[in-house]
């Protein structure tokens, strides 16, 4: 059965790749196909918002999470039903995991999928020196699966005229986008003030598909997704499902960082999810055996976190008396005993952990991460690891030191997380996947059998 499907690169960050996937996967559901949205990386902003602003489903790939069999196995499982799979890179398309290698770059999620990649070429202030970046990116790998471009900041006549040379070097011209400034998507739209800017980023994605559908041959883009190899995977594994459990799992403006594959590994495991609001609600949801508190954006809502005094002490209550917890990152932060804002005002909140949650001006240890265990805990056995990334600008006082993380590239490694008892809380974003035993161990422990 085909499983159309295209991946989106670029040489670089910034060449306008986040700009024309928002486009074309806005003209895409505006015209009325199935359209699913997938991201390269970790990164969950995008997949959230192309949900939530443009209405399409939309998950994560990673290399770094899952090998080669897990990802197909995961993009059929999205892909389903859909007419067309848009697939956005993440960095430039080669690069990788360190400095000189290409492993679990957007070029290795292509070859795993076995897709045509439409390249975004940044043409500001070129014309016939386009071509030359083109082609070393399609010589720099022996098939560099590139069989499309689209030319961003490119006038309408250098387009004209560079058309004919592109089909030469045996790449389909599929179009250009203007410089048009209104209609850029910057990084910030996806960022932490994206919440007071849906309504404005919708009607601009809107323009910018009207835009495309005048600039972009979107019928040749469809051919060529349609022209994607035939791609099979292993079916998805049995798991041991375990005990039927509530789990209580935070969802709101503070609160909003999911994997789907998590979610939906916690289901096929026996959890019964329910969601509720660590702002507005009272307290957890009754008859809760497990709490959730992954990332988010606290630190932009820490004065209405903090004044829900009945839900931080009774979120602090329930986990003193024994309810397991999972917590990463923003979740970690609202454990603390006061967590700052983002104009550097402290506020008390949980205080399960008994120490300062504070703003720094860059990111802190920011990457992908392989955690294992300093010892025995009762979360993760010695041998056993699983796979995580980190992204915060914030810092704790008290960062935990029951698990060892290690970079992927290069020696750099630090202790972190807190797994204590029923807690397991940190700044890492965890990707279940990578070990479904750690979850199994979380769904019995919340069950009262470990």
């Amino acid at each position: 059965m085909p499983d159309p499907r295209v991946v989106f690169a670029a040489p670089k960050s910034g060449s306008g790749k986040t700009t024309v996937t928002c486009g074309v996967l806005q003209a895409l559901h505006d015209r009325g196909m199935n359209v699913v949205s997938m991201k390269c990386g970790p990164d969950y902003i995008d997949p959230m918002y192309e949900e939530r602003v443009i209405g399409v489903p939309a998950a994560n790939l990673d290399l770094f999470f899952t090998p080669e069999e897990t990802l197909r196995r995961l993009f059929l499982k999205q892909a389903k039903g859909a007419e067309i799979s848009v697939i956005e890179g993440v960095m430039g398309y080669y690069d990788g995991l360190g400095a000189a290698t290409d492993e679990a770059s957007t070029f290795k999620v292509a070859e795993a999928l076995r897709a045509p990649v439409v390249l975004i070429l940044d043409a500001r202030g070129q014309s016939l020196s386009a071509l030359a970046e083109l082609q070393g990116f399609l010589r720099f790998r022996e098939d560099s699966r590139i069989r499309g471009v689209i030319f961003n900041r490119m006038s309408a006549h250098i387009y004209k005229a560079l058309a004919p040379e592109v089909e030469k070097m045996g790449v389909r011209p599929l179009g250009f986008l203007p410089k048009i400034p209104d209609l850029t998507i910057e990084s910030r739209h996806l960022g932490l003030q994206l919440p007071e800017e849906i309504a404005d980023l919708s009607e601009k994605l809107h323009a910018l598909a009207e835009t495309l559908l005048e600039t972009v041959d979107l019928d040749a883009f469809i051919a060529l997704a349609n022209e994607a190899e035939p791609l099979a995977a292993p079916p998805e594994p049995e798991v041991q499902e375990g005990p039927k459990v509530k789990i209580a799992a935070a969802k709101d403006e503070a609160f909003c960082f999911y994997y789907k594959d998590n979610l939906e590994l916690l289901e096929r495991m026996g959890a019964e999810i329910t969601f509720f609001s660590p702002i507005h609600d009272r307290r957890i949801p009754e008859g809760a055996e497990g709490l959730i508190l992954p990332g988010g954006y606290p630190e932009l809502y820490a004065e209405a976190l903090s004044e829900n005094t009945e839900m931080r002490e009774g979120i602090a209550l329930a986990i003193r008396n024994g309810l397991p917890c999972l917590a990463e990152c923003g979740g970690f932060m609202y454990l603390h005993r006061e967590m700052e804002d983002m104009d550097g005002r402290s506020w008390p909140v949980c205080g399960v952990i008994g120490a300062k949650a504070w703003k720094t001006d860059r990111l802190g240890r920011f990457g992908y991460v392989t955690l294992t265990a300093n010892g025995e805990n009762g979360w993760l056995p010695e041998g056993e690891e699983i796979r995580a990334h980190e992204f915060h600008y914030f810092e704790s006082g008290d960062c935990g030191s029951a698990m060892h993380a290690e970079k992927p590239a290069g020696s750099r490694s630090w202790d972190c997380i807190h797994a204590e008892g029923n807690l397991f809380a940190g700044f890492p974003h965890l990707y279940y996947e990578s070990d479904p035993q750690f979850i199994a161990r979380f769904l019995r422990r919340c069950a009262g059998e470990e």
